[in-house]
Order: C-alpha cells, then sequence, then structure tokens
C-alpha cells in the first residue's frame, strides 16, 4: 500500500543579515578633500612679515 505524499517543502535560508554601515561606507567617494584655506593663510603671513620686515628691520 502507497500513501500518496506531498514533496517535502524545501526551506532555502535567506542571506544571513548585512551590516548597513558597510554599505554606506562602499557608496562613499575616496579623493582629494575640499580646501581648507591654509594655503592663503599662510601666504598673507609671509606677505604681512615681509611688509613689516621693510618697513622696521630687525636690529642685529
Amino acid at each position: 500500500m502507497q500513501k500518496n505524499r506531498t514533496p517535502a517543502a524545501l526551506v532555502i535560508s535567506g542571506l544571513k543579515p548585512r551590516n548597513p554601515l558597510v554599505i554606506a561606507c562602499r557608496s562613499r567617494r575616496a579623493g582629494v578633500h575640499a580646501p581648507r584655506g591654509h594655503a592663503p593663510r599662510q601666504q598673507a603671513k609671509r606677505e604681512l612679515h615681509r611688509e613689516l620686515n621693510r618697513l622696521h628691520p630687525p636690529n642685529c
């Protein structure tokens, strides 16, 4: 005697949960940061020192 059997349900486990921070990290682009204004400030400082030395030379 043979019983009608339904095929066993195939259970597929889903993908393991992913870290949401990794997705955000991978979507960012690496590269040069925006200039922060260091060079113009340093140039202005050098020009100021040159002007001060021209007007009032240091006494040695």
